[in-house]
């Protein structure tokens, strides 16, 4: 019997095995195939407190990890296969194994969602992104385009603004779907340009990014277009494929929680980018993770409490 096993280990899960480690709750961390969330697929990272230098995604996701085992947390490179919140103690899944937990904490985090085409992989983190907010301040003065027509792309390009020489936002329709307060503010600016019925077909380089291949939806026709960056805003896939039938999601798909880490099922806990429409920063899943691993040891005290004082 697990007094806590928390699902995931990007930034929320590990600092949720941080504190509940301290709690001394012995946590179990099913930290899938490939531990540490969206970091790992990012180069450096110079917006994290206390790395004033920056560190790279994969090196901090290394320390979140060592801190965790440090205190007692034990981590599995195992993924979750299924759930059943159904019934106490709650049951976890993996491919060999079936785990039972008092508490459980779900920080599987959100994927982002990319365009597939070539040259995309390789050059993630030399030019790719998915996060203005972590890459814009590496391109500054450079022609920066951002991919989206919703209110994120708008977010994405107004923020790249205040690095970029100029901003091109292309588009596979021929109005954005973004709210009117944030079109109005992009088309507003003068930084910022728009790419219509477009879609990207490829990026180019070899070391860093150095153009795209653009092309007309109503033409058909393809041109090379020179640019430094490309930045790919069309939403977020939140990891909750498991959870579907037992926790509450919103119309997103995201794991829904009134008051940021408690779930529809009394016992089940949630931290970060699974449940974060709005933010997606390591800093924030991580404060995510900390309220989590509090709540559910709020939670097991109270539980555990009840259960000794029936037996008097």
């Amino acid at each position: 019997m697990e007094r806590v096993i928390i699902i995931g280990s990007g930034p929320a899960g590990l600092t949720a095995a941080v504190y509940a480690a301290r709690a001394n709750l012995n946590p179990l961390v099913l930290a899938g195939g490939l531990y540490g969330g969206q970091l790992m697929l990012t180069t450096e990272v110079e917006n994290y407190p206390g790395f004033p230098e920056g560190i790279m995604g994969p090196d901090l996701m290394m320390h979140f990890r060592a801190q965790a085992e440090r205190f007692g947390a034990r981590v599995e490179n195992v993924d979750v296969t299924s759930v059943d919140f159904t019934k106490k103690p709650f049951i976890v899944r993996t491919a060999d194994d079936e785990y039972h937990a008092k508490t459980v904490i779900v920080a599987t985090g959100a994927s982002a969602r990319w365009l597939d085409i070539p040259g995309e992989t390789h050059l993630r983190g030399r030019g790719v992104s998915t996060c203005a907010t972590c890459d814009g301040a590496f391109f500054r003065e450079k022609h920066i385009v951002v991919v989206g027509g919703g209110d994120s792309a708008m977010e994405e390009a107004l923020f790249l603004t205040r690095f970029g020489s100029k901003v091109s936002v292309v588009h596979r329709r021929d109005s954005l779907r973004a709210s009117k307060i944030m079109a109005e503010r992009a088309h507003a600016h003068e930084k910022i340009e728009f790419i219509w019925n477009t879609a990207v077909d490829e990026v180019y380089g070899e070391t860093h990014m150095t153009g795209l291949k653009l092309r007309n939806l109503q033409t058909g026709a393809t041109h090379d277009f020179d640019a430094d960056a490309l930045f790919i805003a069309i939403g977020h896939t939140p990891n909750t494929g498991i959870f579907e039938d037992q926790l509450d999601l919103n119309e997103s798909g995201y794991i829904d929680s009134p008051d940021g880490t408690h779930t529809n099922i009394e016992g089940v806990f949630v931290a970060g980018d699974v449940n974060d429409i709005r933010y997606k920063q390591a800093i924030t899943a991580a404060g995510a993770g900390c309220r989590a691993a509090m709540d559910a040891e709020k939670y097991l005290e109270a539980l555990e409490y009840a259960v000794a004082t029936a037996s008097l």
